[in-house]
């Protein structure tokens, strides 16, 4: 609560700094979550995040206007991702055809006051990536369009039962055309980076303003240690794991002997 009260007031303080030339300017917008750190520690169960902010017009439109409409884009770090594709041959699943990726968000989730088709064109949908048949996934190589299409579609598929990536039309609650409230389900599996709060206002279909906040999702403690190890020191930990896995093995075949 204190904290919405400030985002309010910060963006009362840059309506009331706009000179008055600024009369004919588009909005001002001001966001900000919940948590701009969050920490993966061992039992994490996912969080949720808080997405809020205000939007002032310096136009002073009143509140029966309403006129913004309002997008809330949450993406994760991107990474490279190579899909293979599963065939049944004589009775066996064997890997068949395949596609690599340069980039795609590890994390995607979208709150919207409307259902997105109904606030922009197809046009502004792609160039913002509103939604998530919008996403610039970037298959590397030549490849079919049609081909790609199926494989684009199949790892969006895959990331939204993975719990990675949501859409949520009309999600966005807005009161007095002024303050807007978002909240995203953050899962147990998301991977530590850096992640970006995209906010945007929109009038008649054109982003009128946007914002960005960003959060920081890390892991501590014995969780942290490992994925450095792992990382910084790969031949040692490879050795360590295949070490821990044969005592592992050798103890259980110890205490079943026993029995």
């Amino acid at each position: 609560m204190i904290r919405a009260c400030i985002v309010f007031a910060a963006a009362l303080a840059a309506m009331i700094a706009q000179p008055a030339t600024a009369q004919s300017r588009d909005p001002v917008l001001v966001p900000e979550v919940s948590q701009h750190d969050i920490v993966l520690r061992q039992g994490f169960t996912g969080t949720e995040l808080l997405l809020y902010g205000a939007v002032f017009d310096p136009r002073r439109r009143t509140n029966s206007d309403n006129p913004y409409d309002i997008v809330v884009v949450l993406k994760g770090p991107s990474r490279p991702i190579q899909l293979r594709e599963k065939e049944q041959i004589f009775g066996m699943w064997v890997n068949a055809n395949a596609m690599s990726y340069r980039s795609v968000p590890s994390f995607y989730a979208l709150s919207s006051s409307r259902p997105v088709a109904d606030i922009v064109d197809t046009r502004t949908a792609a160039i913002y990536e509103l939604g998530l048949e919008y996403l610039q996934l970037s298959p590397s190589g030549a490849i079919d369009p049609e081909e790609q299409d199926r494989f684009s579609a199949g790892l969006v598929d895959l990331l939204i039962r993975n719990g990675l990536y949501a859409q949520f039309d009309g999600a966005v609650t807005i009161n007095e055309s002024v303050l807007y409230t978002a909240r995203l389900p953050i899962p147990s599996n998301v991977i530590p980076g850096r992640y970006v709060a995209e906010t945007f206002a929109i009038s008649d279909g054109r982003v009128v303003a946007s914002a960005t906040s960003v959060v920081q999702v890390r892991k501590e403690g014995f969780e942290e240690a490992v994925e450095q190890g792992a990382a910084n020191y790969a031949l040692f930990y490879g050795f360590l794991a295949v070490a821990f896995s044969l005592m592992m093995g050798w103890l259980a075949g110890r205490l079943f002997a026993l029995v």
